[in-house]
């Protein structure tokens, strides 16, 4: 999808005004660093469906930086799907990350499919590439798909399905073990897979959070990680300084096996993420 060492973060779309105004501020803080690009979630069940269309279209028109608009199948129709494949194509957004989503429920719920609608993701990409016009991404998962039950090869087969039927890129799940990602490359290399995978990074600012994510998408955290955080919990700068230095090191890793760039979860908050950016380029 990029050249070189591409830098990229993701935003959620805000429930309030307040929530807008605090997004709108992050994204003007990592202006600077001229992103290659950012994306636009959907929300849990795919609740702020209109939102995420409409956020994802403003930050493009008001920024000009390329924006990768997420669609998932939760709760719309095949036709529903298309009308906002259409929607992003008319906001002038080429590139989309296609992903089943998480049920209303949560990820551990049942999938109770839409009627008229898709069941997974890989159906989402052939409707995207039948579409025309879109770069097709998709989730990837270092550490395992939550629902593919410890059976990494499936997790494989999937990624591989993808890229056959349009995908050419994915950006994973966090995750804190480099050793998890280069073999999810190695892995994808041996079957003949071009894929570009882009590794998730979360900048850690709130422990109960982070415990609640790792949690829902089945993302172990290292013990000696666990205790860094656990050991400054009650000191919301310190939780932040030791979150800065463990995605940096992260990241410098990321970057010295290969990784051909990083994707950051800002959760609206950009002052972290720039902080580790400054970090990584100032010691390139």
């Amino acid at each position: 999808m990029v050249l070189g060492t591409s830098y990229s973060f993701e935003f959620f779309p805000p429930k309030d005004v307040e929530g807008e105004e605090r997004l709108w501020h992050a994204i003007e803080g990592l202006k600077s660093i001229s992103p290659d690009f950012v994306s636009v979630t959907y929300g849990a069940g795919g609740s702020t469906r209109d939102r995420s269309i409409r956020i994802a279209r403003e930050i493009t028109d008001r920024t000009g930086i390329s924006t990768v608009a997420h669609i998932t199948c939760v709760g719309s129709t095949r036709a529903e799907l298309l009308e906002i494949l259409h929607s992003y194509k008319d906001a002038k957004i080429t590139s989309i990350l296609a992903l089943r989503g998480d049920p209303v429920g949560g990820p551990l719920a049942p999938w109770i499919p839409t009627e008229d609608g898709l069941t997974h993701a890989d159906e989402l990409v052939e409707l995207a590439r039948d579409c025309g016009g879109f770069k097709i991404g998709v989730a990837a998962f270092p550490d395992g798909h939550p629902s593919s039950g410890g059976n990494f090869e499936k997790d494989i087969d999937v990624l591989i399905r993808k890229e056959q039927l349009g995908a050419t890129f994915a950006t994973t799940q966090f995750f804190f073990d480099v050793k998890a990602y280069a073999n999810l490359v190695e892995r994808l290399a041996k079957r003949g897979s071009s894929l570009t995978i882009i590794p998730g990074i979360l900048p850690v600012t709130n422990v109960k959070l982070l415990h609640r994510m790792a949690e829902l998408g089945g993302t172990p955290i290292p013990s000696h990680i666990a205790k860094s955080f656990a050991d400054v919990e009650s000191d919301s700068q310190a939780v932040r300084n030791v979150g800065v230095e463990i995605a940096t090191k992260l990241c410098q890793e990321l970057l010295e096996v290969g990784a051909p760039g990083l994707h950051f979860y800002t959760m609206n908050s950009s002052t972290a993420t720039i902080e580790i950016y400054r970090r990584i380029t100032d010691a390139q």
